[in-house]
């Protein structure tokens, strides 16, 4: 995680915004007496997205605990993927 004041963060945007690409980074923008700001990568935002879905409905995260729970105890297989 970065931290950065709104000020640094005007002077060198580009670098900033390059870090949080390219390391995946998580950069905080402190405004002082205003709320902070969060910006991350794209890609970082859709895995939270999808983990977020994933985890909206008491089955879902039912069925995510159960393939966990199965893949740490051996209980997993792997299936080859039809090409059409």
């Amino acid at each position: 995680m970065i931290t950065t004041n709104i000020s640094d963060f005007r002077k060198d945007i580009k670098s900033y915004l390059d870090k949080v690409v390219q390391n995946f980074e998580t950069l905080i923008i402190n405004r002082g007496k205003d709320e902070g700001i969060v910006v991350m990568s794209l890609q970082e935002y859709n895995s939270l997205m999808a983990t977020n879905h994933e985890l909206s409905s008491q089955k879902n995260e039912s069925r995510l605990d159960s393939a966990i729970e199965k893949f740490k105890n051996g209980k997993s297989f792997t299936k080859d993927l039809i090409e059409l």
